[in-house]
């Protein structure tokens, strides 16, 4: 008998991401000797700022290498709570702060924590690939919201409230969001929040790119609600520290009690050095993000306005650091889209398949001018 035959059946129903499917194809040309230009991954090509490598050079000088608290270290929860309150008008103590191995790792430990067989979850779509799989994974069912590129993928807090049934236990939010970089008005979010709390749900609110917005305001869920929503962030991506691993969670006490429970049986506490690294980061990075910000921004108008002359409809994002383009022209199969682009323009791009976007692609612009106008140059030559 295989051993394939023995996995469990939760495995077998895991499909994996295309985003790092997408990545390790154009990683596998580029060793290969192929000049492949890289827009797949969702990665600052930014250097983590001298400070934050200071402060985890400094706690490995001072000897803070072993183990600590399942939650992570009090002054990073402490640093947390003031920023939530600084930056979000949140007001939580460190023990409605959990830290983990990443943003991911918070979300996959607080579905674990709530969801029973047959919960359902409403999803807005398009949406990061991970989220439905989580969700299954823990045993919930993904129920998906659409909405459309021609409203620049504005949600309407009403689709969500037909999408409550009995079984629904959560919202899904996402804030900037991954992929299509909406960024839902106050308005929206406290309508959502208000239906969470008329039908006794839970609020998953990701929050992850919070920083990077151009012109907008974020406006965190849990403004509304501290009840009912459970904040999701982390270092990745406001600070360029996506191999450090830093992710946390704000919530109901209950809940984060559950995760903590969840963590200390898996992977235990996160990194220690890169926890303090992120007390460096979290307490004082302003000036980066702006600077970071303004960057981003640039690169946004530039692909989105290359993108539109090309003929590939391509809204303009309001957050994040992503573009969904309409690749019909040169495929009305995104799959196949994205196939022919990496192979005949040797650009790599995400196919919307997994993210719920037929008939798009996703790109990354968490990269350089350089990088962005050689990828239109080539696509150009292609379409």
């Amino acid at each position: 008998m295989p051993f394939s035959a023995l996995l469990s059946e939760k495995v077998r129903s895991l499909k994996p991401s295309s985003t790092l499917a997408v990545t390790a194809r154009a990683q596998e040309l580029k060793r290969a000797g192929v000049d492949v230009v890289s827009m797949a991954a969702g990665e600052p090509d930014f250097d983590t700022p001298q400070h934050i490598k200071d402060a985890a050079i400094a706690a490995i000088a001072a000897g803070k290498t072993k183990y600590t608290a399942v939650q992570g270290i009090i002054e990073l929860r402490e640093t947390i709570a003031a920023k939530l309150e600084r930056e979000n008008g949140l007001y939580y103590s460190p023990d409605h702060i959990t830290v983990s191995t990443g943003g991911k790792q918070s979300l996959f430990n607080a579905f674990m924590a709530f969801l029973d067989p047959g919960d359902e979850v409403i999803i807005p779509a398009p949406f990061w690939v991970s989220y439905p799989e989580m969700i299954a994974f823990a045993g919930g069912v993904p129920v998906f919201v659409d909405t459309l590129a021609e409203n620049d993928y504005a949600l309407d807090s009403e689709d969500i409230a037909r999408a409550v049934t009995p079984r629904t236990k959560a919202i899904m939010l996402n804030s900037p969001a991954n992929p299509t970089g909406v960024v839902y008005d106050e308005a929206t979010i406290k309508r959502v929040v208000e239906i969470a709390v008329q039908h006794g749900l839970l609020v998953v609110t990701d929050e992850m790119y919070e920083h990077i917005i151009y012109g907008n305001k974020h406006v965190s869920a849990a403004r509304f609600d501290m009840d009912h929503v459970l904040t999701i962030n982390g270092a990745s991506k406001a600070y360029s520290m996506t191999g450090w691993r830093i992710g946390y969670a704000a919530g109901p006490a209950a809940l984060i009690k559950a995760m903590n429970a969840i963590q200390g049986q898996s992977t235990s506490n996160p990194n220690t050095i890169a926890q303090w690294a992120a007390v460096a980061a979290i307490a004082d990075s302003r000036e980066y993000i702006v600077t970071a910000r303004e960057k981003f921004q640039e690169r946004r108008d530039r692909i989105v306005a290359g993108l539109n002359d090309l003929g590939l409809k391509t809204p303009l994002p309001g957050g994040a650091f992503y573009v969904m383009a309409d690749t019909t022209p040169i495929h009305r199969d995104e799959m196949e889209a994205a196939r022919v682009i990496l192979d005949q323009a040797k650009v790599a791009v995400v196919p919307g398949t997994d993210f719920r976007a037929p008939g798009r692609v996703r790109l990354s612009y968490a990269t350089s001018i350089e990088q962005i106008e050689e990828a239109l140059s080539r696509i150009g030559k292609l379409v």
